[in-house]
């Protein structure tokens, strides 16, 4: 799959080492080839393709560039897909860095990291190009996510300069989940704790608590849809924010499977914008 006519690239990678880096947060190492990779922006989003219980082989879709559209494996070998963010890539190593939130065995990434064992295949689709995250030199950062975010919001907050200010909004299940991200810059972290949030959260209720000062700001938002969508309203319609100051993305949406909600989250992001 050369880079030079595909910026996305598909690999297969073999789990090489699994650890709870806390409680309820699972980062998983995989081995493989990442040359691919070198210039793929950590914290940039990619699919996972999760091979079905008893199935040893990642069966990817596959483009037919004469028909223009993917041809997909029958269902008795295909994987399930996700969207994830990569937390770290060592082209050296070859490994590829995936953190995941114990959901427990509800849902197909979740039930792969729990019981995964070394050697156990996972495919992996990822940009092979590099995508700018913020605007850079900016003043003021608002970041805001669910656990599902960490992995996006800890690589912002590693490449933010130590003369930027701002303010960190992350919800975790427990106290015990708390992570220390990383940064030079001066940012003021709040921490929630909430064991279930499918039944609710209290993230758009924290920001509207923020002090936001007058000056050039950018905040980045990703969590559940129903506080992407309030946080998205209050900064947008309440304050006036402008579209370019805001990057505002819900990676779930509560009772709906990933694959299943992904037109409600596109389509409330484009009312707004």
């Amino acid at each position: 799959m050369a880079k030079a006519n595909n910026p996305v690239a598909q690999k297969v990678f073999s789990l090489k080492h699994k650890e709870y880096i806390t409680p309820n947060y699972i980062r998983i190492t995989l081995s493989g080839d990442v040359s691919d990779f070198e210039n793929t922006t950590i914290g940039d989003n990619n699919k996972i393709f999760i091979p079905l219980v008893g199935v040893n082989e990642v069966h990817f879709p596959v483009f037919n560039r004469d028909q223009n559209q993917w041809n997909y494996p029958e269902k008795e070998v295909a994987p399930s897909v996700r969207t994830y963010t990569h937390r770290a890539i060592d082209v050296e190593k070859n490994e590829l860095v995936i953190e995941f939130v114990n959901h427990g065995e509800n849902g197909p990434a979740s039930a792969w990291a729990l019981n995964a064992k070394k050697g156990d295949k996972l495919g992996v689709g990822m940009r092979t190009e590099a995508k700018e995250l913020y605007p850079q030199n900016l003043n003021w950062y608002l970041l805001v996510g669910d656990a599902t975010a960490i992995p996006v919001l800890a690589a912002i907050l590693e490449t933010l300069p130590k003369s930027a200010k701002g303010t960190c909004i992350i919800e975790v299940p427990t106290k015990a989940d708390e992570q220390i991200l990383k940064t030079d810059a001066d940012i003021d972290f709040i921490w929630l704790h909430n064991e279930h949030p499918e039944n609710g959260s209290e993230l758009a209720e924290t920001v509207k608590k923020i002090e936001i000062p007058q000056t050039d700001k950018f905040g980045y938002v990703a969590c559940e849809y129903a506080s992407v969508k309030e946080i998205r309203n209050y900064l947008r319609k309440d304050l006036g924010w402008l579209a370019n100051e805001l990057n505002a993305y819900s990676y779930w949406k509560a009772g709906v499977a990933e694959d299943k909600s992904v037109t409600d989250r596109q389509k409330e992001k484009q009312e707004i914008e």
